[in-house]
């Protein structure tokens, strides 16, 4: 039987702590390595070879999503499942097209953590079925993109920090960048949203459900 080596990349010691519990229950699956941000993934992924990594979206400095086009280069045919706390339609779509094989919120059964992982192993993708379904309209219909999905990633991820409340300051702190950095992407943001303020920007993204 061939044993999947995991590495698990999680700010938080007890997600990384429950996650290797979980798995611990298996007969095929092993958690040897853990990663706390974003410079600890891409250290492990360029040590060692894996069969999966599971990664959060939200760490400290550069995301996940930031760095899965490096984790493409660094092992292409690495899969990255998505462990996020935010709901599949915020992320599910831009990870998907960033390079990751699935994605699972963090509330799901353990029972499902451990599907998820055994089908990107396979080679397969992985989310619900009922974001799968959502997907599938979206492609089959041919409608037009949302203005939100116009936007690269780290934009998306300022707008979604601006609409919970957070200054340009706290974002730049937050991301490892620098105010002008920031200021430049909310720029960016308002210009192709052919928005104003940042009161628009907030009351659309709570209108399509892009903050928790």
């Amino acid at each position: 039987m061939t044993i999947l080596k995991a590495l698990s990349a999680d700010d938080h010691a007890v997600v990384r702590r429950g996650l290797k519990q979980i798995l611990h229950e298996t007969s095929d699956i092993v958690v040897p390595g853990e990663a706390t941000d974003s410079g600890e993934v891409l250290e492990q992924v360029r040590a060692r070879s894996w069969d999966v990594l599971v990664l959060d979206i939200t760490m400290p400095g550069r995301s996940g999503l930031d760095i899965l086009k490096e984790i493409r280069q660094l092992a292409p045919k690495l899969p990255v499942l998505i462990l996020s706390m935010h709901s599949e339609d915020q992320f599910a779509s831009r990870v998907l097209q960033a390079g990751a094989s699935g994605y699972l919120p963090k509330e799901s059964a353990p029972e499902e953590l451990v599907k998820a992982i055994r089908k990107v192993c396979s080679g397969g993708r992985y989310i619900s079925a009922a974001q799968a379904e959502k997907l599938s309209y979206v492609f089959e219909s041919g409608s037009d993109k949302l203005p939100h999905e116009s936007l690269s990633n780290r934009e998306y991820q300022v707008l979604r920090r601006i609409a919970s409340g957070k200054t340009v300051t706290q974002i730049a702190d937050e991301a490892s960048l620098s105010v002008k950095t920031i200021s430049t992407y909310r720029a960016r943001i308002l210009e192709k949203m052919r928005m104003r303020s940042n009161a628009e920007m907030t009351h659309y993204a709570i209108k399509n459900q892009l903050v928790d």
